[in-house]
């Protein structure tokens, strides 16, 4: 493998063009700590307007599908270092497969595929084949995030008893679908979203960060999913309960017809020695509450006292907020650091989320839609 010594990585992107956020954020995030820069894409499936958005980036170089830019980029000699996968769903799959087989480190936006049945195979390439695969759960970056997740770990709450996670948005409580906004058109697409729309698109993000914290993964579900716009043919809503190893017990509640609310992703984890809650809309402070009656504790991003992953996530004094866009950042350097790693022989830290976390989102998905679908039953995960 080419050393990666004395320069930064090349990285390219197949999809996130022109009308998709999500693009954006990952350039951003990978550039942001200038270990990498973006010299590569397949920016749409119309060749015309992926060069007309490479132009725009500035990128040097233009590909009119993602399968040319994988075999063309693998045979040169400033080959890019990876690709991030920024599609719709059912392009995840095909897009990784074809640059892991081409020798080409992988970092893709969740879900990780169109299907569980796709998530599984591709789980099985990214195992086979030697270069790294990320999966971009975002707010796993956040530095009160990984305090918390140090603090439940170190038995600091006791034994987890209860978790409630929401993940609530309002972007969809009109029929955006039917006006030709792009992103919620596909979103809403069984073709191109698959089973789910509002538990695979943000539902997703908050399983993960339950078990991500929690330290427990959801054993079995009891979901009701529903459409609340009409002629829509994929959920816009989702109430759940939630069985977690070890007897632990949650709620997941997750809706894109939310009036009012943005990206309000909040966590509460109930343990029996204290109790904790962050909330991405100020996501630099985690409240830890003892028991008793004592006063509750603001734990702030940047003060002294932090564990030290909170701490190595933290990149300005306190005082400076860190937001949705440095937790993206703080995946993209784990993720650049092992690809360094690997070039230079050493072993990969692997402190990002992977396919297996993919492959576990697709299985709650899967799980919620069956339980829905047969009444609110109790599903397995």
């Amino acid at each position: 493998m080419t050393t990666t010594q004395g320069r930064k990585l090349r990285a390219g992107i197949v999809g996130g063009g022109r009308g998709a956020f999500i693009g954006a954020v990952h350039r951003i995030a990978a550039e942001i700590d200038g270990e990498a820069e973006l010299v590569a894409g397949a920016l749409s499936a119309d060749p015309a307007t992926a060069r007309a958005n490479a132009a725009a980036w500035y990128l040097p170089r233009s590909y009119d599908s993602f399968a040319d830019m994988a075999r063309l980029e693998a045979a040169r000699p400033d080959c890019i270092d990876f690709v991030i996968v920024a599609t719709p769903n059912h392009l995840h799959a095909p897009v990784a497969r074809a640059f892991l087989s081409a020798g080409i480190h992988v970092i893709c936006d969740k879900p990780l595929a169109f299907s569980l049945e796709e998530a599984e195979e591709l789980a099985g390439v990214a195992a086979r084949e030697p270069a790294l695969f990320a999966l971009t759960h975002n707010y796993s970056g956040y530095p009160m995030v990984r305090e918390a997740r140090s603090r439940v770990r170190s038995g600091a709450i006791g034994v987890l008893r209860k978790v409630m996670v929401e993940y609530n948005q309002d972007w969809l409580m009109e029929p955006l679908d039917k006006s030709g906004h792009k992103q919620a058109e596909w979103r809403t697409d069984p073709k191109r979203a698959g089973i789910s729309c509002c538990v695979g698109d943000i539902g997703t993000h908050a399983a993960h960060l339950l078990e991500l914290i929690g330290g427990r993964r959801i054993e079995s579900v009891c979901a009701d999913l529903t459409s609340f716009v009409a002629g829509r043919a994929l959920e816009d809503d989702a109430n759940m309960l939630l069985r977690l190893e070890g007897g632990a017990k949650g709620t997941l509640v997750c809706s894109q017809v939310a009036c009012g609310e943005e990206n309000n992703l909040s966590i509460r984890l109930y343990g029996s020695a204290g109790a904790l809650e962050w909330r991405q809309q100020e996501p630099n402070t985690l409240i830890a509450k003892p028991p008793g009656g004592a006063p509750w504790q603001l734990v702030r991003t940047g003060r002294s006292g932090l564990g030290a992953d909170a701490a190595a996530a933290t990149r300005t004094p306190a005082g400076h907020p860190e937001g949705y866009l440095e937790a993206f950042g703080n995946v993209y350097r784990a993720f650049i650091g092992d690809i360094r790693r690997l070039a230079e022989g050493a072993a990969p830290a692997r402190d990002y989320p992977s396919a297996a976390d993919g492959v576990r989102g697709l299985r709650f998905v899967a799980a919620a839609v069956r339980s829905s679908s047969r009444g609110a039953m109790w599903e397995p995960v």
